[in-house]
């Protein structure tokens, strides 16, 4: 096991132990499962008797607690004023990646770690497209290849380039008729996004692997729109393969240069 994998389940404590849950945290429970049964949709207002100390068995400060954990999850929003009151909003999932982007930031995961569900998830994903991605959605795809077709000659644009690859996946995502497997692979690619040691590799200079990538990227097009499900899944497999390999690679030479342990 890596020292990054051991850091970050430690990080976690035994197998995602909780720390011990307070009032407020209950009260929140309560009232999201009250959300559930009653089926309340984005824009609905929540119902004031439900907010009473009575009600609640709770002090008005405990359950100011409450909808301060609620909001903070993106799941209501306050309004003051006439017409005000405690409303039901939407979470995003791009909101949602951030804020599980932000937890593992604090005990980062491996590389191996994220491209071993990359591996598995991907081409899954890319197999899914061939039979369900809209026809109209190809262009965007094309139009994100033509960000990083050039030949970059700064290391910032090298890097806007990487981040351009990673949307081309981040649009499969999104259009995946799998909510969870769409969301997963989201996931994957903001922390490849975020993880320093990803960032430090994306703004080093390496046109060969832009063009294997673009050659992958318009292969899997061509399958996407023949609804060659298997042939987009082996396309991707081999393009995880390869994206793996060459991560794991650089980011042991940056360990070397830089006097770690890889």
């Amino acid at each position: 096991m890596s020292n990054t994998s051991l850091e970050s389940r430690q990080a976690f404590g035994p197998p995602f132990a909780e720390k011990k849950r307070k009032r407020p945290d209950m009260i929140a429970d309560m009232l999201r499962e009250r959300m559930i049964d009653a089926d309340l949709k984005p824009g609905d207002r929540m119902p004031a008797e439900w907010l009473g100390p009575d009600a609640l068995r709770a002090s008005r400060g405990t359950v100011r607690e409450a909808l301060k954990i609620l909001e903070f999850q993106g799941l209501i929003a306050s309004k003051t004023g006439p017409g005000g009151g405690i409303f039901i909003r939407a979470v995003q999932p791009a909101e949602a990646i951030q804020t599980v982007t932000s937890l593992f930031l604090q005990a980062p995961p491996s590389i191996a770690d994220i491209y071993a569900l990359r591996k598995t998830l991907e081409p899954q994903l890319a197999a899914d497209a061939a039979r369900h991605f809209p026809a109209a959605a190809i262009k965007t795809l094309q139009d994100k290849i033509r960000l990083y077709e050039g030949q970059a000659e700064t290391a910032e644009e090298e890097y806007v380039q990487r981040l351009a690859e990673l949307d081309f996946h981040a649009e499969l995502a999104r259009h995946a008729q799998n909510p969870v497997l769409g969301f997963t692979c989201g996931l994957l690619l903001n922390l490849l996004r975020d993880l320093p040691a990803c960032r430090a590799i994306y703004e080093e200079p390496n046109p060969g692997l832009r063009e294997t990538g673009i050659f992958y990227q318009i292969e899997l097009i061509k399958a996407i729109r023949a609804k060659d499900s298997e042939r987009a899944r082996t396309i991707m497999a081999e393009h995880m393969v390869e994206a793996e390999a060459y991560m794991l690679e650089r980011a042991r030479l940056n360990a070397v240069r830089s006097g770690i342990e890889p």
